[in-house]
């Protein structure tokens, strides 16, 4: 979810003995990776309590060996500990065909359920030992067609790349849905930058970008400037779906228009809840008369897109470079095709185990702490702003009973009007972490009846606004399949209430960034994921888990968290950085990175120390400018 003062703004619009022992989900995970799990005892009229795999860091069981695959086998009879993930491999030979053995077993899944007291299977995610599985013919089991580089030129999307020396492109060709082989297939571009060394390391560097839906290609210009390919070559996909995804981006012109909009409607009424479930109908109406398959973009795909560029390149072995989803993206590519990985930097970690709507309001809360410290620390704003954070607070209550409207100048949008209520301003604080040196100061204006900074930052991030570049599509099938699903309304107002228990209802109802998300996914319908999408990454290839401790999206909490199963990691948090600055724009973010890749057992951290927030401005007393 990145929101950078940059293009990907856009972004903003941006988680044992019983009576039987469950199988864990149709993973795509490591193959025979598997939980075993108590049987919950069923809910009427739903799904057992449980039936989602938990944010927790328990142990999972040892998984039993793989035998070898064979397709020619006509059934297989669900052992303890099974997955449908484990048996697609080990009789189809491709555990991404887990799909076709659910198609062609629903029934008797389905019936097996029920018959345990579950309202359903949750597409295979509850299968039960003794349950005889009926196998693809050989006819249907044949394998995947195998992905192919194809070189070409580089994008007509982004000029610059053509001022980058010796850089060459091309596409990745892949089937869109790998458990249905006669599936159409899809180009994704892909740019390999040649290092600025004559004697490059024979490891390179490839780049997940973030969103999802940021087209990794534009971020190229910065990782060149922050010498990220100073000693190694860099590879950088843009995934399915993005810009120059072809044949078709999922990118949504109509959720564009909406945010654009946005500004000069209440954030938090239901009508505009309204328009942007509207706008997302509008965009999966004509994806899908287009023969897009919207439920083939999610992040299983995406890391066997990488898995396959590999090999289809003929790279031995890579280093991972991630930021923000693009993290989330690493996690699962690290669990399931870990085979040539030899490190891993997440930047901006979102872990795939808790990610979730209502996740997001634990970065907003550590981010606002950090800053008010931050201010604390600093003696002439904790002077002038002594009451900062109830401040703060109080204008959120204040202006969502009250919301203000007025009128400001953009540039290139020219003169806007911009309503602020109490939802709006909660989610300018999510941009202001890019600029924090500014918040005391702004929050003191508008405390002072001086709305105008906050409504020209709020404006900004709309207007004027690129329409028909960010990939809102993949958005939405990764947040509608992969983190809506695996959070009640419940759980993710609890979530809201543990972070800002004093705000209004209507406040906490709308998850920072992803308002009125759940009514999006209701029309943008795709289906559930797997819930092994949600399994905790466990594993010792180096990592390095990097944060900045004013990031507001993803906050330096999670790279800590990821930390705790990767067994060979390293954390740093750099102080006063906003989400994306500890990659993009810090000297010394990227020094450590580099180092990182190339001495993954010791980094040189040293310059860490030496990272402090911004000094804050201070205003004059009254609300003035300070400026």
């Amino acid at each position: 979810m990145p929101i950078r003062n940059r293009r990907t703004a856009a972004a903003a619009a941006m988680f044992l003995t019983g009576l039987t022992v469950l199988c864990a989900a149709p993973a795509h995970g490591t193959p025979g990776a598997v939980t075993t799990r108590q049987k919950p005892a069923a809910r009427e009229g739903g799904p057992p309590s449980n039936s989602r795999p938990q944010p927790d860091l328990s142990p999972r069981q040892t998984a039993r060996e793989s035998t070898p695959a064979n397709s020619k086998a006509a059934t297989h009879t669900v052992a303890s500990g099974d997955t449908l993930w484990d048996i697609a491999q080990q009789t189809l030979g491709d555990g991404l065909r887990w799909d076709s053995v659910y198609t062609l077993n629903r029934q008797t899944i389905e019936d097996e359920a029920r018959r345990h007291g579950y309202a359903s299977g949750d597409r295979g995610h509850w299968i039960f030992p003794g349950t005889v599985l009926a196998l693809p013919e050989p006819s249907m089991s044949h394998t995947r067609p195998s992905s192919r580089f194809v070189p070409g030129p580089c994008p007509t999307t982004h000029e610059e790349l053509a001022e980058l020396k010796g850089i060459r492109c091309g596409s990745l060709v892949v089937p869109e849905n790998r458990a249905h082989p006669s599936s159409r297939t899809l180009r994704l571009a892909v740019a390999m930058v040649p290092s600025a060394s004559p004697k490059p390391h024979p490891d390179p560097i490839v780049f997940f970008a973030g969103g999802p839906g940021v087209d990794a290609l534009g971020d190229i210009p910065e990782l060149t400037k922050a010498g990220l390919n100073r000693d190694r070559d860099l590879v950088v996909m843009s995934q399915r779906g993005t810009l120059p995804s072809q044949p078709t981006p999922l990118t949504c012109p109509e959720i564009d228009r909406f945010y654009q909009q946005r500004v000069r409607l209440v954030y938090d009424a239901p009508s505009t809840g309204d328009r942007y479930a509207r706008a997302a109908a509008r965009c999966r109406d004509r994806l899908t008369a287009q023969g897009v398959d919207l439920a083939a973009y999610n992040t299983s795909e995406n890391a066997a897109d990488v898995a396959d560029l590999r090999r289809a390149l003929g790279i031995p072995r890579w280093n991972v470079l991630s930021h923000s989803y693009g993290t989330q993206l690493a996690l699962t590519y690290m669990r399931m095709f870990p085979q040539g990985i030899r490190s891993v930097t997440v930047d901006g970690v979102v872990p795939p185990s808790v990610a979730t709507p209502g996740w997001t309001w634990s970065s907003v809360k550590e981010s606002l702490d950090a800053i008010l410290s931050a201010c604390a620390a600093q003696s002439s704003c904790r002077q002038r702003y002594p009451d900062l954070g109830a401040t703060f607070l109080r204008l959120v209550r204040q202006l969502e009973a009250r919301p203000v409207t007025t009128h400001v100048t953009v540039p290139q949008a020219g003169r806007v009007k911009v309503v602020l209520d109490g939802g709006a301003l909660l989610n300018w604080m999510v941009r202001a972490s890019h600029e924090a040196e500014i918040f005391p100061l702004a929050v003191d204006e508008l405390a002072h009846g001086l709305p105008q900074r906050i409504a020209e930052q709020w404006a900004a991030m709309r207007l004027p606004g690129t329409v028909g570049e960010f990939a809102h599509g993949l958005s939405l099938s990764v947040w509608c399949s992969e983190w809506v699903p695996y959070e009640t309304p419940r759980e993710e107002r609890a979530h809201a209430l543990r972070a800002f228990p004093g705000l209004p209802q209507s406040v906490l109802a709308q998850p920072p960034q992803l308002a009125f998300l759940r009514q999006a996914c209701q029309a943008w319908n795709v289906p559930k994921a797997p819930a092994s999408i949600r399994a905790v990454t466990r594993s010792d290839i180096p990592t390095l888990a990097l944060s900045g401790s004013f990031d507001a999206q993803t906050g330096a909490q999670w790279g800590r968290y990821v930390a705790r199963t990767l067994s060979r990691s390293k954390v740093v948090t750099l102080a006063g950085l906003a989400h994306g600055g500890t990659l993009f724009t810090n000297t010394c973010g990227a020094q450590v990175i580099t180092s990182f890749f190339d001495d993954p057992k010791d980094p040189d951290t040293g310059c860490v120390a030496s990272v402090k927030p911004k000094p804050f401005v201070i205003g004059d007393a009254g609300g003035g400018t300070g400026e």
